[in-house]
Parts: structure tokens; C-alpha cells; sequence
């Protein structure tokens, strides 16, 4: 293949690594997801950790003060900068962070917060204002995956009701179900959904029952956001990586390679021929050392290799990293491959885990389908 970097002038000239994103293939992914939604009569509240970017998130938002969720008070900040109203911060709180939220609300935004301990509700009861009570949401663990009260422990979730009372003002419950990324076949990923949106309903109706009104049922993670059949009882839906989607998410079939809207743009920098490798110089600070796709029937490495137009070359993948070194060679199991990339070579990367690639770099370069234009520089910003 003649994939030299002169071939595509304006990619070319950019210093690598970068990011790309394919800006048409990104808005189909919104609006796939946004129109199942609105099908399905469910509230989206978009999940804004794998953007963050005031230009990506401005695109995932059905109207320009939200709502949002977010999973830094960083993030929160940054949207409440440019307008946006009503935002959840989906992380369970920690009491140093209260200054904080309280500020973000005395400037007007409506930020509501998680949490999963009469301990955590306590030190918001104490830091709330009356006048304004803090709107708090109980995360729930619906399949053993991390934080959370389990849905059916009443006991827990009315004291802590209780302990926010009458200070701070329990809105709700949410729950994520991060299981369902082990979830294989559109049987498994359907049944992942409803244990969601079963666990969720169920410790609503546990609080309702006990007096606790409460108005918000969330759910969400991108594997079930695609894939529930119902979202009886539920009144909104959160989801994040699929603005991008990734190898994770193709390998889980949420998604085909082509609708993978991220890559990264790096440079052929040596050969350790011998081995059948081509150095990259995109190591895990441009890519991130995340291995989602180990499990998984393909195991993709740290990514798997595109040329310049983003078209797949068969078999290749990023087998390793250092830090600011990458190794390109062909998949365990597969043929060596030893199709030679002259130095200087432009190749571009699908990450293995869009969240994690995105948070290495401070800006989108913006291009489109199968194109090498740069039509736009989209900041991002970054921190807790």
C-alpha cells in the first residue's frame, strides 16, 4: 500500500499524536440514540464525561441549558460557564466537594448530586441551605459492578432519606449498569437493561411507599441505553461513549467499526524489522494503556491501525505501548505481517476506549467521513 503522508496534505501537516473526529459520523451516533429515545418516550439525559467539550456537548443536549450529566464538578463548572441549567454530577459526592456545589448553584445552576451513605447524607444535610435545599439522588448497584445500595435494601434507603431530611431534597434514585459491557448477544444485552430499569423501579417504589416522593428513576450506560425493550417506570436515560463509540462498544455489538467517530493520527517513526514491528509515535499518553477488548472474541490491542482515510488494514493493531512509543505489528494469532510504512507514514488509530484516548489530549481536530480536511479545532478541558 502507498500510504505516505503527502497523500493527504492537510493531515499531514498536523503535529502528531492528535485526535480526529469524524463530525458526520458523530452526529449519526446522536441521533441514532436521541431518536430511539424520543421513539421510546424516555427523557436523555446526555452523559457528558467522554466529550468534554463545550462544542461536542452542545451537540448531545437537547436544548442549551441541558440537561446534562457530568462526572467531574470540573466538567460541571464548564457547562454552567455557557449556560447550561440542569445537570447531574453521576459520581458519589465527598463532603469537601459541597463549597463547590453550592456555589455552582448560587450562580444558578440546578446541579444535583449522588450519593450511597446515611454518612454522605448527613454532611450534605448539614452543608444545605434551607432556602435551598441540595437535590440529591441515591445511586442504586444494580449488578455488583461498584458503588450504590442494593435496590432492595429498604432498610438503607429510607435512612437515607431520612438523614437528608428536611435540609436536602432526595429527588430520586440512579443506577448504572456497567455489567452490561461483559454482556455478549442482543439476549444478554436486552436482559442486562431490564435488571437495570428492574432495580431502579424497585427502590423507587420502596421509597414512594415509605413517603419519600420520588420523581427521578435514571438509568443509563451506552450497552443498554441500545438495547432495553422497556423503560416502564423510568424517567430518564444517560449515556456517554456512544457521541464516539469504540472497539469496546463494536466488540460488544453495539456498534460497527464505521460508526467509530474517533481515531488518532500518529507517525511511522522506525521499524524493528526482525520482529515484524513499526514504531508509532503514539504511545499510551496519546492512547491510553486501557485494554478493554482483552476479553473480548477480537482482542484489538491498544487499537486497532487504519491509513490515512480511516479504512481498517487487516489484522493490524497496536500490540504495545511505552509512553510516547507505540508498536504496531498484526494480531496475536494472525499471519506476520511485514507490509512496510516508510518513516514519515501518517496512520490513524480506533481507540480501544474512547473515554480514556480522548482525556490524553486538549483539543478535537474536526474532520469528515473518509475526508483529510480539518474543518474545526474543538478545546477540551480537562481536570477534577
Amino acid at each position: 500500500m502507498n500510504n505516505h503522508s503527502t497523500a493527504n496534505p492537510i493531515l499531514a501537516s498536523l503535529g502528531t499524536p492528535c485526535l480526529l473526529v469524524d463530525e458526520e459520523r458523530m452526529e449519526r451516533n446522536v441521533a441514532r440514540l436521541r431518536d430511539r429515545l424520543r421513539a421510546a418516550g424516555v427523557a436523555f439525559r446526555p452523559h457528558l464525561k467522554t466529550a468534554k467539550s463545550w462544542e461536542v456537548s452542545r451537540r448531545l443536549m437537547t436544548t442549551p441549558e441541558g440537561p446534562a450529566t457530568v462526572s467531574t464538578l470540573r466538567e460541571a463548572e464548564e457547562l454552567a460557564a455557557h449556560g447550561v441549567k440542569d445537570i447531574t454530577y453521576a459520581v458519589g459526592i465527598s463532603p469537601d466537594k459541597l463549597a463547590r456545589v453550592q456555589k455552582l448553584r448560587a450562580g444558578g445552576t440546578a446541579l444535583t448530586i449522588l450519593l450511597d451513605s446515611v454518612e454522605q447524607a448527613q454532611a450534605v444535610a448539614k452543608a444545605s441551605d434551607p432556602k435551598d435545599p441540595i437535590p440529591v439522588l441515591i445511586e442504586l448497584d444494580c449488578d455488583g459492578h461498584r458503588s450504590g445500595v442494593k435496590p432492595q435494601d429498604a432498610t438503607l434507603l429510607v435512612a437515607i432519606a431520612q438523614a437528608l431530611a428536611p435540609r436536602a431534597r432526595l429527588e430520586g434514585v440512579l443506577t448504572h449498569a456497567g455489567e452490561s459491557y461483559e454482556a455478549r448477544g442482543s439476549k444478554a444485552l436486552a436482559a442486562a437493561a431490564e435488571q437495570e430499569r428492574a432495580a431502579a423501579v424497585m427502590a423507587a417504589e420502596t421509597l414512594r411507599a415509605k413517603g419519600w416522593p420520588c420523581p427521578v428513576v435514571s438509568v443509563g450506560s451506552t450497552p443498554t441505553a441500545f438495547s432495553a425493550q422497556s423503560y416502564a417506570g423510568v424517567t430518564e436515560v444517560r449515556a456517554g461513549v456512544f457521541v464516539f463509540f469504540d472497539l469496546v462498544q463494536a466488540g460488544i455489538g453495539i456498534c460497527s467499526q464505521d460508526d467509530i467517530a474517533l481515531s488518532v493520527l500518529t507517525t511511522v517513526i522506525g521499524h524493528q524489522r526482525e520482529k515484524g514491528w513499526t514504531i508509532i509515535d503514539a504511545g499510551w499518553t496519546a492512547l491510553s494503556s486501557d485494554r478493554g477488548t482483552a476479553t473480548q472474541d477480537v482482542d484489538q490491542g491498544y487499537g486497532l491501525v487504519c491509513d490515512l482515510a480511516g479504512r481498517p488494514i487487516t489484522n493490524l493493531i497496536v500490540t504495545n505501548v511505552n509512553q510516547e512509543h507505540g508498536i504496531v505489528a498484526a494480531r496475536p494469532g494472525a499471519p506476520r505481517s511485514d507490509q512496510e510504512f516508510p518513516i514519515g507514514t501518517r496512520l490513524r488509530i480506533l481507540p480501544s476506549h474512547a473515554c480514556a484516548t480522548a482525556t490524553h489530549h486538549d483539543r478535537y481536530h474536526v474532520i469528515g467521513v473518509g475526508q483529510s480536511d480539518v474543518t474545526a479545532v474543538w478545546p477540551r478541558f480537562t481536570g477534577w
